[in-house]
């Protein structure tokens, strides 16, 4: 269990990468759009390559790493889970369906009893 307590100092020269892997996201977007006649394969460049940088620029910053820890402890955690067989899973699944099949049989009785007693019995509206 990883319980490293994290405590985020925000400093300015972290903000600026953020704000430039923002810029970068930006840049390489108008990029895309204004290179439109230069033809697909230098749009798709500037684009791929901006967001490579911006993406470079973000993994450096204290948020990019972690962002990085988090997705690797994520992954840590999900090799602890124990998946249920086919058997068990087809199981749990029939269980759910027939669990709502019988609600919805409930409610559908409930609906009519209650549809017989108000207009039936209280009101008197025969149809």
């Amino acid at each position: 269990m990883a319980s490293s307590q994290v405590e985020t100092v925000s400093t300015s020269a972290d903000k600026a990468k953020l704000g430039l892997a923002i810029a970068l996201v930006v840049a390489s977007l108008a990029g895309f759009y204004l290179l439109s006649k230069q033809g697909q394969v230098v749009q798709w460049g500037a684009l791929i390559a901006g967001l490579v940088a911006a993406v470079v620029v973000f993994v450096t910053s204290e948020s990019g790493k972690q962002f990085v820890a988090f997705g690797r402890d994520s992954v840590r955690e999900v090799k602890k889970v124990v998946w249920p067989s086919r058997k068990e899973a087809m199981q749990m699944t029939a269980y759910v369906f027939g669990f709502v099949v019988i609600m919805a049989l409930f409610l559908w009785l409930t609906d009519k009893a209650l549809e017989w007693v108000f207009y039936d019995l209280i009101l008197g509206w025969k149809r």
